[in-house]
Parts: C-alpha cells; structure tokens; sequence
C-alpha cells in the first residue's frame, strides 16, 4: 500500500476532516522552506545593504556578495530550502505548497527583529497583523482545498507560459530601472517573485521526470531551466534587497509568489481549486492576507527607520 493511501481521519464536533499522509507531509516540508527562506531573506538582505548602489544591476553586485560571509549563509538556508520544497513538490500540488510561503513575511520580520535588535523589541512586533496573515492562510488554504492535477506538463503548455512569462519580467524590470527607492523594490520583489513561482512550477515537473530514473532526469530540460530560472531570481531578489528595505519587497515576494503559482498550478498541472460559494470565504481570505501584510509593512520595526546594518562591512579574506 503506498503513503497516499494511507488517510488520516479526524472528526472534531460532527465536522469530518480527511487528510492524507501525503498531504500533511506536503505542508511540513513547506513550512519547513518558508522558515529556511525566512532566515536566509534576513542574512542576504544584512550583506546586500552592504554593497555600494553603484552595483545595482550589475554582476559585480553578486562578485561582491561572494565574499561575504553572512550572504554565504543565505545561500546555505536558499540550498536548505530548495530540497524541502523538492520534498513538498513531491508530494503535493503547486498550489498548496506555494501560498503558504506567505508566512515568510512574518517570520522574516521576528527574525530580523531578534538578530537586530534584540527580544527586547519584540513586543512592538504588530502581533494583531501577524496573527491575521497567519490565520487567514490557514482558511484560505482550507477553503480553496488545492487538490488534483499531473505531475507533468506538456512542452507546448510550457512553451505558452515561458512566452507570457518572459514578457511580464520584461514588463517589471523595464519599468524598475527608471526608479528608486521602495517603489523599483517593490517592482523587483515582484519580478523575483515570479521567477521564483516559474522555479517552483518547472521543479515540480523535474521532480516528476526523476520518476522515470536518473537518465530522464537529467536527459530532460527541466532540471536545467530550474537552474536558470533559479539563478535568475536570485539576482532580481539580491536587486530588490539593495533597492529598499526588506519589507518593500517582501510582500510582493510572498503574496506574488502564492499568487502566480496558483496560476501554473491551473494552467499547466491541471489542479482545481473549490469554487461556487467556496470563492467567498476564499476572497475574504485574500483580502486579510492583504490587509495583514500592509500592516506588517507599517509597523516600526519593518520601516527600518534606522540602519538595518549598524556595523562595519566584513568580507572573507
């Protein structure tokens, strides 16, 4: 008998809950990369306010990063990361495992907060708008229920997304260049934002091609479109981060992300999402996701009024 058809039942107050192994394994493992990229945001975001502007969309601003140690242990917990969301690919749809990366904000905001400034300043945390972004998560998840569709797309559905794809970053980043501040680190957040849902969606699909063995896996495109894909929105977000502070970029990180893998999750694996009067509680979702993560963006401690970095730039000798 294989995992999945091993349910778990669990009845609370006449309401039947019917969860599957696989399902649960799915959101661990997610919450497990939200957390690694919640840690590895912090550490990048501490070296990225480092380099000079000057280096801005340029390669040199990744040569300079190389050398420090901080942002070498971003990179570790992005690799962490990258397995436990392979894992949770794995076992679940995109559209599951996806949106609750949203939960990165807040965990990116207490952290940050511990590494910065103390415990001391944790009571100023805007707990109130943490506790809707994180509760609201949790229904909107259980409302929309993500389920069904393939482990792999066809080429010509690929081909299609590519193509809208590319146009929408070439959309974004055009329009960051001409701007500055909170507002170009908004654009690239977003723009990182897909990449990083296009990373997720052709992970997927390579995970899918390990299934027919190791020759397919790494005879097929989709491994290395991941690396591509991958690498390009390291650079978007290592641009967003130097932009402005963390939290410009992060809500359109986390909210796009969900968002735009929602939309690959339909279009090319084929998963469905509930609908009729399911949609209401749905929207209601979305909008306290919204409201939580702009009042997130308000609190004090996210504005980064003062200095994030406070000491002298190090670098690996």
């Amino acid at each position: 008998m294989s995992v999945q058809q091993l349910p778990l039942d669990v009845s609370v107050h006449q309401m039947h809950v019917h969860v599957t192994v696989d399902e649960l394994l799915c959101v661990i493992f997610a919450l497990l990369t939200a957390a690694s990229n919640a840690v590895a945001a912090v550490l990048q975001r501490k070296a990225a306010a480092q380099v000079p502007l000057e280096r801005s969309m340029h390669v040199s601003l990744i040569a300079d990063l190389m050398h420090r140690r901080v942002w070498l242990a971003g990179i570790a917990m992005v690799i962490v990361a990258a397995v436990a969301q392979a894992t949770a690919l794995a076992f679940g749809p995109i559209a599951l495992v996806q949106p609750i990366f949203i939960i990165e904000l807040p965990l990116t905001l207490l952290l940050s907060t511990l590494l910065f400034r103390g415990r001391d300043s944790l009571h100023q945390l805007p707990w109130r708008a943490i506790i809707i972004t994180t509760v609201a998560l949790g229904g909107g998840l259980a409302a929309a229920q993500p389920s069904g569709g393939v482990d792999s797309a066809r080429d010509t559905s690929w081909m299609i997304a590519l193509i809208v794809t590319a146009a929408f970053e070439a959309v974004l980043i055009s329009t960051a260049v001409g701007l500055r501040g909170e507002p170009r680190a908004a654009l690239l957040g977003l723009a990182a934002a897909c990449g990083y849902a296009l990373t997720a969606a052709l992970l997927k699909n390579a995970v899918a091609d390990l299934n027919g063995g190791v020759a397919e896996f790494f005879t097929s495109w989709h491994i290395y479109a991941v690396a591509v894909a991958g690498v390009g929105s390291l650079f978007l977000l290592q641009n967003a981060l130097q932009a402005g502070s963390l939290v410009a970029s992060q809500p359109m990180l986390t909210v796009g992300d969900a968002l735009i893998s929602i939309a690959y999750g339909v279009t090319l694996f084929g998963e469905v999402l509930r609908d009729g009067w399911w949609l209401v509680p749905q929207f209601i979702a979305l909008a306290a996701i919204i409201y939580g993560c702009v009042q997130i963006a308000k609190s004090p401690l996210a504005s980064e009024a003062a200095p994030l970095v406070t000491e002298a730039p190090s670098t690996v000798q």
